[in-house]
């Protein structure tokens, strides 16, 4: 009798170990949060990070993806809003530099440092510098080494695949900050609400039909004079639209034409007329023909 109830008793044992173990685990984690920036717990500095095997990070992210209006993922530079930017305007670095870790869903990917631009210290990591005060396109920019990327050891992890679908996802990735190219046939603007946020998407102009699928897939890749770029936010359309010639034709259009299945939720539409002012207005002021044009059954 003494060993089936010890029996029963370590099996009631390990029931409440593995429920308090994954209660724990499921609560480490935020599900979701993306791409981010937090600063080292205890502020740990840069140069003990290499000899450390676990760092623990603040509470809240520095920068979260919220603060992201577009990842230019060829130069790895970041435009944030007006309050996130003056947050890195704001913060203290010595000239040891602050470390900072980069996560996806709090997940470390790697770390790296913020650098004051009057330090004269070297860094073999990954830096952001400091801006010095205000400037026009709000940007930080994630760069190897200090104070130049021959400082830099080891490989490049600014690419990372999980950083990278986490960014495209949110609909905060673009491919480059470099011109786009002219088009024949113009640019096709088309935009649509997800989880109450406004979605954008500048596709290369064409005679034929677009489907729902290319419209919001958004693969930001360019080919043979093809370009299609997802954003989130009016601001991030704003960074696509100033890329483009010069002269150009932007068709912004909600296009009955295309074929939606029973199942979609996506439905492509306007904004408020306050929103498509403000778009069009911008879009005049870099010097682009700008169309808004709704099709009628």
């Amino acid at each position: 009798m003494n060993k089936l109830l010890k029996f029963y008793f370590s099996i009631f044992t390990s029931i409440i170990l593995l429920t308090i173990l994954f209660t724990s685990s499921s609560c480490s984690t935020k599900a979701d949060e993306g791409f981010a920036i937090y600063l080292t717990k205890d502020d740990i500095p840069p140069a003990q990070l290499s000899i450390l095997s676990h760092v623990d990070i603040e509470e809240k992210p520095l920068i979260r993806i919220d603060d992201i209006i577009a990842y230019h993922v060829s130069f790895h530079e970041i435009t944030l809003t007006a309050n996130a930017y003056q947050r890195i305007v704001d913060l203290e670095v010595p000239t040891s530099g602050r470390s900072f870790m980069v996560c996806v869903d709090k997940q470390l990917i790697y770390a790296g440092a913020f650098w004051s631009p009057f330090s004269s210290i070297s860094y073999d990591g990954v830096t952001i510098c400091v801006p010095l005060g205000s400037q026009k396109t709000n940007t930080i920019k994630l760069e190897l080494g200090y104070p130049s990327s021959s400082f830099y050891a080891g490989e490049d992890p600014r690419n990372n695949a999980q950083i990278i679908g986490s960014l495209k996802h949110s609909g905060k990735l673009t491919g480059t900050t470099e011109k786009l190219p002219h088009s024949m046939k113009g640019y096709e603007l088309y935009s649509w609400v997800e989880n109450d946020l406004w979605h954008f998407t500048l596709i290369t102009g064409t005679n034929r039909n677009k489907t729902l699928k290319e419209i919001i897939s958004g693969s930001d890749v360019p080919a043979d004079g093809w370009t299609n770029h997802h954003v989130v936010g009016v601001d991030a359309i704003k960074v696509v639209l100033s890329r483009l010639p010069e002269k150009e034709w932007v068709f912004w259009a909600t296009d009955w034409r295309l074929i939606y299945s029973p199942d979609d939720t996506v439905k492509i539409v306007f904004p408020g007329q306050s929103t498509i002012d403000t778009i069009k207005e911008y879009a005049i002021e870099c010097g682009l023909y700008f169309i808004v044009e709704s099709y009628k059954s």
